[in-house]
C-alpha cells in the first residue's frame, strides 16, 4: 500500500523496492492515473485546486471582451420550459458568421411549495452534541448572533448545528441558505458523527448565501453547520461550543434541506459539430447541465472545475457549476439551469477547436519521450517540493519485468502502436473531425520537438521518488478543445514495473508465463499514454468499474485499463482492446451523464484553417 512517506522507487540495478522517501506530492485525482492502492489526502488536494483557481481568476480576468448576446427567460409559470424538449430556443448564437458566441440567460427558479416549514430551534445548538435534529425535506430558520456566544455573549462566534440521520440507503441532501435582510454572510460546512470536516461551501456566484451537497450515507449521521463566512468563523472544535475566533457577520437566515427541487429550465441552442462549450451559472442556480439533440445529458455539473482547465483556454470559469462539452455533430443542443429557488445567470460561450486557428496545414504533434526528460513538475502542483526533476528513461525499468537492454526496442514499438491506434487510427476512422490530424513522434525515431509550437510531450519513465509525485500518470490539464497545444505528461514506470507483491497496479500480477510478455507491457502503458494524452485534449475520466473497459476510466481498476481479459492473465489471446468511447462520467468526480471522449479527443486535434 501507498502511504504518505512510503513509494516504491527505483533502486540500483533497476530492481523496484519500498524504500522511505520525502513525502512526495498529492497529485489532484482529476488529473492523474493513480495506482489501485492509492490513499488521498484529500487536504492536500484541496490546497492544491485553491491554488490554481487563484491562478485561472488571474487568467480569466484577461480574458478577450466582447459584448455578448443577451437573452432573458420567457416561462410565466413553472413547468414551460422544464425539459429538454420545451426548451426556450436562443437564436443568433453561435460560432458561424453572423452568430455571437458569447450568451448570457437570465431566469428564475421556484422552489417547491409543498416544503414543510418548521418554527426556528432553541440555542444552544452551537456544537456537534448540541444539534437540531432535522429531516428533509424541511425549511426553517434562525439567526446567527442570538447564542450565548455572539456579540451579546461571549463574542466567539455563533454557530447553529444541524443533525442528519441516516436511513437505510445513502441519500444525497442539498442545504441552501437564505438571508433576507443581508445582513449575514453565509457559510456552510458538513461533518461527521466525530467531527471531521467533510465539506463547505462559502457564497454562491454572486450572492452571499450559500448551498451544500450533504452525502448521508446509510446508517450514518452527518451535521450541517450554519455560520458567519470568514477568517475565524468555522470553529477549532466542533464537538464543543464557544470554539470560534470571532464575531464576524450577524443577522437572520432561512435554511432549506431538500433532495428534489422540481423547477428546472432549459434553452436551446444551435451548435457545429467541434464547437467547444462552456458554460457557468451564477446567482440561484447550483447545476448546469448540457442535452444532446436526442434528449441525452451530455454534462451535467454543480461544480467548477475550470480550475483545471489550461491557462490558454478560453472557457468560462467561476460561478456555481462549470460545464464544458464538445458538439460531436450539428444540431440543436440544450444548456439547463437546475438545483435553485431564485433568480440566476447562465454564460455560455462557443469556441472553435484551438488548433483549427493555425496556418494551413499545421498539426498538433504529440511526443513520446522514451529517454529521460527534465520536467518542471510546478506545472503539475504548487508544493514547495516541485520544480525540475530529472526522470530515467524507459530502459532502467526493463529488469523490474525481467527484461533487458535488447528488449527495448520492443517495448518502445509496442507502446508506439498502442498509442497510434487508440488516436491516430481510431480518432480517423471513428470520430466526426473530417479534419483530423495528428502527428505522433518518439524520442528513439525522431529528433527532440519539445518547446517548439503545437507540440506536446508524454514522457513515459521515472518514479515517484524522481519525480516526487505520487501517482502512474498525470497531465497537466484536463483542455476541451486542447487550446494549451503545448502542455507535458507523465507516465512513471516504478509501480506498473513493481514486484507483483507490492501493488495490485503493477504490470507483473498479470504476467505468466502463458503471456506474451513484451506485448502485453507495450499495450498497456500505450493505453496509459493514450489516456494522458486524453486529459490534455479535452476528456474527464470516465467510470472505471462498469461493464465497458475504456481508455478514460479513471484509476482504480487497473486490470481494464491494461486491457486483461476474462483469464486475468495479460497479453493472451482473449485480451481487450482498449479504446475511447462514449461512456458514464465518472460518478465519484461530481460530473453526470455520457461523455463522448472519442469525439472529444478526436476534435482536440484538428488541422490548421486558416
Amino acid at each position: 500500500m501507498l502511504t504518505a512517506g512510503v513509494a516504491l522507487a527505483l533502486v540500483a540495478g533497476g530492481q523496484s523496492a519500498a524504500e522511505p522517501l520525502a513525502t512526495p506530492i498529492q497529485p489532484d485525482p482529476m488529473l492523474a492515473f493513480l495506482p489501485a492502492e492509492a490513499q488521498v489526502d484529500w487536504a492536500a488536494v484541496q490546497r492544491g485546486r485553491e491554488a490554481r483557481k487563484q491562478n485561472r481568476a488571474q487568467v480569466s480576468s484577461k480574458r478577450g471582451a466582447g459584448q455578448p448576446l443577451t437573452y432573458t427567460e420567457k416561462e410565466t409559470g413553472q413547468g414551460a420550459n422544464d425539459a429538454p424538449s420545451r426548451a426556450e430556443h436562443v437564436a443568433g448564437f453561435g460560432t458561424g458568421r453572423g452568430r455571437n458566441p458569447k450568451l448570457t440567460i437570465t431566469g428564475g427558479l421556484a422552489g417547491d411549495p409543498a416544503i414543510p416549514v418548521a418554527q426556528p430551534f432553541a440555542e444552544t445548538n452551537d456544537a456537534i452534541p448540541l444539534a437540531s435534529a432535522v429531516t428533509s425535506p424541511l425549511k426553517t430558520s434562525g439567526r446567527i448572533g442570538d447564542g450565548p456566544h455572539g456579540s451579546g455573549g461571549t463574542r466567539t462566534g455563533d454557530h447553529d448545528f444541524y443533525k442528519l440521520s441516516g436511513g437505510t440507503a445513502n441519500r444525497t441532501v442539498v442545504v441552501t441558505t437564505d438571508t433576507p435582510t443581508g445582513d449575514l454572510d453565509t457559510v456552510l460546512v458538513s461533518y461527521d458523527a466525530n467531527g471531521q470536516l467533510l465539506n463547505q461551501n462559502d457564497n454562491l456566484a454572486g450572492i452571499t448565501d450559500s448551498r451544500l451537497q450533504v452525502v448521508v450515507p446509510a446508517g450514518q449521521d452527518v451535521y450541517v453547520l450554519v455560520t458567519s463566512a470568514g477568517a475565524g468563523g468555522i470553529p477549532s472544535d466542533p464537538m464543543k461550543p464557544g470554539t470560534g475566533k470571532q464575531v464576524l457577520t450577524e443577522g437572520p437566515y432561512d435554511v432549506t434541506f431538500t433532495e428534489n427541487e422540481p423547477d428546472k429550465d432549459y434553452f436551446s441552442v444551435d451548435l457545429k459539430a467541434g464547437d467547444v462549450l462552456g458554460a457557468s451559472a451564477a446567482g440561484k442556480a447550483t447545476r448546469v447541465v448540457v442535452h444532446d439533440p436526442a434528449g441525452r445529458e451530455v454534462f451535467g455539473s454543480s461544480q467548477d472545475f475550470s480550475f483545471l482547465y489550461a491557462d490558454t483556454s478560453p472557457l468560462p470559469a467561476g460561478g456555481n457549476a462549470v460545464a464544458d462539452f464538445v458538439a460531436p455533430k450539428d444540431g440543436r443542443y440544450t444548456v439547463g439551469a437546475e438545483n435553485g429557488d431564485g433568480r440566476y445567470d447562465i454564460t455560455v460561450e462557443a469556441y472553435r477547436p484551438g488548433s483549427e486557428l493555425n496556418p494551413r496545414p499545421e498539426v498538433l504533434t504529440v511526443f513520446l519521450d522514451f529517454n529521460g526528460a527534465r520536467v518542471n513538475t510546478r506545472v503539475f502542483s504548487n508544493e514547495p517540493t516541485a520544480g525540475n526533476k530529472d526522470l530515467s528513461p524507459l530502459k532502467k525499468f526493463l529488469p523490474g519485468w525481467g527484461l533487458t537492454d535488447a528488449d527495448e526496442n520492443k517495448v518502445v514499438d509496442g507502446v508506439i502502436a498502442t498509442v497510434r491506434e487508440n488516436i491516430e487510427k481510431d480518432l480517423a476512422a471513428k470520430g466526426t473531425n473530417r479534419r483530423f490530424g495528428v502527428r505522433i513522434l518518439n524520442s528513439r525515431d525522431h529528433a527532440d520537438p519539445w518547446g517548439q509550437p503545437n507540440v506536446s510531450r508524454v514522457v513515459v519513465g521515472g518514479s515517484i521518488a524522481e519525480s516526487g509525485i505520487a501517482t502512474v500518470g498525470i497531465a497537466q490539464s484536463i483542455d476541451a478543445g486542447n487550446f494549451g497545444k503545448e502542455e507535458t505528461a507523465l507516465v512513471l514506470l516504478d509501480i506498473l514495473s513493481a514486484p507483483a507483491a507490492q501493488t495490485g497496479t503493477s504490470l507483473n500480477r498479470y504476467i505468466t508465463p502463458a503471456s506474451d510478455k513484451i506485448t502485453f507491457i507495450g499495450r498497456a502503458i500505450g493505453n496509459i499514454v493514450a489516456h494522458e494524452a486524453g486529459h490534455m485534449s479535452g476528456s474527464w475520466h470516465t467510470d472505471q468499474f462498469n461493464a465497458l473497459d475504456a481508455i478514460m476510466d479513471q484509476g482504480g481498476n487497473p486490470k481494464g485499463m491494461f486491457g486483461v481479459g476474462p483469464d486475468a492473465v495479460g497479453g493472451t489471446a482473449d485480451d481487450v482492446d482498449v479504446d475511447f468511447h462514449e461512456d458514464v462520467l465518472n460518478p465519484n468526480e461530481g460530473f453526470t451523464g455520457l461523455e463522448d471522449t472519442l469525439n472529444r479527443t478526436a476534435w482536440g486535434y484538428t488541422k490548421g484553417g486558416n
